[in-house]
C-alpha cells in the first residue's frame, strides 16, 4: 500500500529550511485538494486504488469489484485524470475495462451526472467512487451512453443479465467482443 504524505506538511517543512538551499516546488490548488481528498478517502470493501506513479496523485486508477447485482464477480478499472482546475472542474474518468453497461460506452466514457452538469467543488473523489459503485448496483437505462444495453435492460431484464454475464466471461454481444473481466 502506498503511504500518502500531506503536501501541506511537505510545504511547511520546505518553509522551515533556509532560503539558501534548493527551493521546493510550489504546489497547485488541485494538488493540495487531491491530497486532502485521497487522505480522506473512505473506500468500500469492493473498491481499491492504484497509483502507477506514487509521486503523481493527479493520475490514478480505481478498481471496482461488485459483490452484488448484475456485475457481481467482475473487476472494472477506471482511470482518473485530475486537471489543474480541480475542484472547480471534475476529474476526467474513463473505464478501462470494456463493459456491457447502459451508462458506460464501448470507449469507456461514463455517464454519471456528478462528472458533468451536477459537479460542484464541494464534491470529492469519494463522491465519485460511490457514484461509480452505484452504477454497477443500479444501471440507469434512462440516461444511456450504450443505447442497445439500455433498451435490453428496459425490455428484457433476464436477457440483460445473461448478456452482462456472457460479456464478463469474455464473449461477443452482437458484433462486439468483450474481454473477460471476472475476478
Amino acid at each position: 500500500m502506498i503511504k500518502l504524505f500531506s503536501l501541506k506538511q511537505q510545504k511547511k517543512d520546505g518553509e522551515a529550511t533556509p532560503k539558501s538551499g534548493p527551493q521546493k516546488k510550489a504546489f497547485t490548488a488541485a494538488q493540495l485538494r487531491i491530497t486532502k481528498d485521497i487522505n480522506e478517502l473512505n473506500l468500500p470493501k469492493t473498491c481499491a486504488t492504484e497509483f502507477p506513479d506514487p509521486d503523481d496523485l493527479l493520475n490514478f486508477k480505481l478498481i471496482i469489484c461488485p459483490d452484488e447485482g448484475f456485475y457481481k464477480g467482475g473487476r472494472f478499472v477506471f482511470n482518473f485524470k485530475v486537471g489543474p482546475n480541480y475542484p472547480h472542474e471534475p476529474p476526467k474518468v474513463k473505464c478501462e475495462t470494456q463493459v456491457y453497461h447502459p451508462n458506460i460506452d464501448l470507449e469507456g466514457n461514463v455517464c454519471l451526472n456528478i462528472l458533468r452538469e451536477d459537479w460542484k467543488p464541494v464534491l470529492t473523489i469519494n463522491s465519485i467512487v460511490y457514484g461509480l459503485q452505484y452504477l454497477f448496483l443500479e444501471p440507469n437505462p434512462e440516461d444511456p451512453l450504450n443505447r442497445e444495453a439500455a433498451e435490453v435492460l428496459q425490455t428484457n431484464r433476464r436477457l440483460f443479465e445473461h448478456n452482462v454475464f456472457k460479456a464478463m466471461r469474455g464473449s461477443y454481444i452482437g458484433e462486439t467482443y468483450f474481454e473477460r473481466c471476472l475476478k
